[in-house]
C-alpha cells in the first residue's frame, strides 16, 4: 500500500530554502541611513572586506572604515562609513555605524581638504603629530572620495 503523506525528510528539505534577498539595514546613532531588499552586500569588516548573498551563515563582526555597496538588480549604491558592528542572517543584514553616508550626500570637495591635511600630518616630522590619528583620518578620506567617485560615475 503506498501512502499520500509526505516524507518527513522532503518537507524539512522544502522548508530550509535559501531566501532569494537580503534585508539591508544601515544605522547610525544619528538617523536611519537605508533600509530595503538587496540582492547582495559588501562591507568593510576591521578583518577586510564581506561579501554577503542570501543564505550567507549567520555571525556578528566588527564594522571598519571603508565602502559598503549594495546590489538592486543591476543597479550598485555606494555609500562610505567607519566603525561599528555588522549583524548578518541569512535573510537579512543589519548595520550599525558610527558615521555613513550615501555617496550623494559626500562633499567631495571638503573630504579631499580632509584627505590633503592628513597627508600633511602623516608627513610631516613633527613628533607632537599623533599619527595613528592622521592614518585614520587618511581612511576615511578616502572611504568617503571613493565612494563619491563611484557615484558619479
Amino acid at each position: 500500500m503506498v501512502s499520500n503523506l509526505e516524507s518527513p525528510i522532503s518537507n524539512f528539505e522544502s522548508n530550509m530554502a535559501l531566501p532569494e534577498k537580503i534585508h539591508l539595514e544601515i544605522v547610525t546613532p544619528e538617523k536611519q541611513i537605508f533600509s530595503g531588499t538587496v540582492d547582495a552586500v559588501t562591507v568593510p569588516a576591521n578583518t577586510g572586506y564581506l561579501g554577503i548573498l542570501p543564505g550567507h551563515a549567520p555571525f556578528l563582526a566588527e564594522l571598519g572604515i571603508g565602502e559598503i555597496t549594495y546590489k538592486v538588480g543591476i543597479r550598485i549604491e555606494y555609500l562610505s562609513c567607519s566603525w561599528g558592528f555588522i549583524e548578518v542572517l541569512p535573510d537579512r543584514v543589519a548595520l550599525l555605524a558610527q558615521t555613513a553616508e550615501t555617496a550623494s550626500d559626500i562633499d567631495l570637495k571638503r573630504a579631499e581638504e580632509a584627505k590633503a591635511r592628513a597627508e600633511k600630518l602623516l608627513s610631516s616630522k613633527d613628533p607632537n603629530v599623533d599619527f595613528a590619528r592622521a592614518q585614520l583620518a587618511l581612511m576615511r578620506a578616502l572611504s568617503r572620495i571613493n565612494a563619491a567617485k563611484h557615484s558619479a560615475s
